[in-house]
């Protein structure tokens, strides 16, 4: 069975750029309702998983039973998500990456000024409720979006940045103005995090 993970940071940790009372909801009330309606929809079918993570059945849709398949994509996803989003923010947030992953990201999008244009552009550009995202394809970068909780693992990449952009994420502080979340959202993240995800999707 799934379990909440625990946080690296307090809630209020993020302040000012995200406010501790959507962090808690987030956290709590989201991310842990998701947990539990995985854990409500995989009981009697606890045999998908032997031998397997919970990565590689998001990977492989086609391989979980039908009639728990859009449960597995869902909150399965929504699981595998949040996790990454929680680990990649940090209260100590860098401008933009350093070492190995800042000449990745240069040789991937030219310089950090043209990355970041495109993923607030792939964030912005998703309508409705969803997700924008680094990730890595045949040992290249890309930006990419997708709807709701899926992710990137179920067509092939391996996400190693990721952004929420559902409303709960920051309704409470930004109201409708997901422009104004995504570019606070930025000093928070954690390139450290997302340099040791890059080191283990290019192995």
């Amino acid at each position: 069975m799934f379990e909440l993970p625990k946080l690296s940071y307090d809630y209020a940790s993020l302040e000012p750029y995200i406010d501790a009372e959507t962090m808690q909801i987030h956290h709590t009330k989201h991310h842990a309702a998701y947990i539990q309606n995985l854990n409500d929809a995989i009981k009697g079918n606890e045999a998908i998983f032997e031998g397997k993570t919970l990565e590689q059945l998001i990977e492989n849709l086609p391989s979980v039973p039908q009639g728990i398949r859009e449960k597995v994509r869902n909150h399965g996803g929504g699981h595998l998500n949040h996790t990454l989003f929680w680990q990649v923010m940090t209260p100590k947030g860098q401008k933009e990456p350093k070492g190995k992953f800042g000449l990745e990201l240069k040789r991937a999008f030219k310089d950090f000024k043209t990355f970041k244009e495109e993923f607030t552009a792939s964030a912005m550009g998703r309508f409705g409720s969803g997700w924008a995202w680094l990730s890595v394809r045949r040992k290249k970068l890309e930006i990419s979006s997708t709807p709701n909780q899926d992710s990137p693992l179920s067509s092939g990449a391996r996400p190693i940045l990721g952004i929420d952009v559902w409303e709960h994420s920051y309704y409470l502080k930004y109201q409708n103005r997901r422009a104004d979340y995504i570019e606070s959202w930025w000093n928070v993240v954690n390139w450290e995090e997302v340099g040791r995800r890059l080191e283990i999707a290019l192995k």
